[in-house]
């Protein structure tokens, strides 16, 4: 069992995000402890990650590190998403973190639970298919790693705009939001065993009880009012991070 209270992000897409969202994740990380005792990271924590043998992406260090930190006082768990799925045992390894590319599997106060991000379940679109497929090909992934990192992350930085959801249409969203939950359903109708489905990838919070002690979850986008959520072995709960306020400035000395 993975603990009694699980916290839950997903869909921070730092990196392209401005710094509070950043700064506003690692007062969170700071204040995990406070909020339950295991944390789950539901993909696209980064906008892109990438693991590489011998270089850490610069844009995530602080954020890494503070992980790093968390996982020595409490179970973390991170799943990977269509931005961030390309681990190389750099979390499981390096930083004590349970990483799964795909979907994980445990259990909450009792409960079992099944967490996956949720892409390439049901795009509504054909670019969206063909994207997603030709990211989880293993060849996209070696050929990537042939490239020297500077050239790399500058390539994605490049392509990102026409690959990724930086501007993603709200009808397109929206019906991508009713398959994820149809599919979370029928999972749960054909798997009596299972307690709670959490998803992210629409960005949008969702909280369903489809039969007594048994939901769907999303807890939303980070990056969209710091949304979060928590979960227990027969509740679950959406909720917001507030921030701490920047410190004050020091008074100027009086001559």
């Amino acid at each position: 069992m993975l603990g009694q209270t699980l916290v839950i992000v997903s869909d921070a897409h730092l990196g392209v995000t401005t710094p509070p969202i950043e700064e506003a994740m690692l007062d969170f990380l700071d204040c995990v402890p406070d909020l339950g005792d295991c944390l789950l990271v539901n993909g696209d924590l980064f906008d892109f990650w990438f693991g590489y043998s011998r270089v850490i992406p610069r844009r995530g260090f602080h954020v890494a590190a503070a992980l790093a930190a968390l996982a020595r006082r409490l179970p973390v768990v991170m799943v990977g998403g269509n931005h961030d799925r390309w681990g190389n045992g750099f979390w499981d390894r390096d930083l004590g973190i349970r990483f799964e590319r795909d979907s994980v599997e445990f259990s909450v106060g009792g409960r079992r639970v099944l967490a996956i991000h949720g892409d390439g379940l049901n795009e509504p679109s054909r670019r969206s298919r063909v994207v997603h497929r030709i990211i989880m090909h293993p060849m996209t992934a070696v050929v990537y790693r042939a490239l020297h990192p500077e050239i790399g992350l500058r390539l994605v930085d490049r392509l990102a705009p026409a690959l990724g959801d930086h501007a993603p249409d709200a009808a397109r969203i929206a019906v991508a939001a009713i398959r994820q939950r149809e599919w979370a359903e029928a999972r749960l109708v054909g798997d009596p065993g299972l307690g709670l489905i959490i998803m992210g990838h629409t960005h949008q919070p969702a909280l369903l009880e489809p039969a007594p002690g048994r939901q769907y979850l999303n807890p939303g986008a980070w990056f969209d009012g710091f949304r979060y959520a928590v979960a227990t072995g027969e509740t679950a709960e959406l909720r917001a991070f507030s921030p701490r306020p920047p410190p004050r400035p020091y008074p100027a000395a009086r001559r």
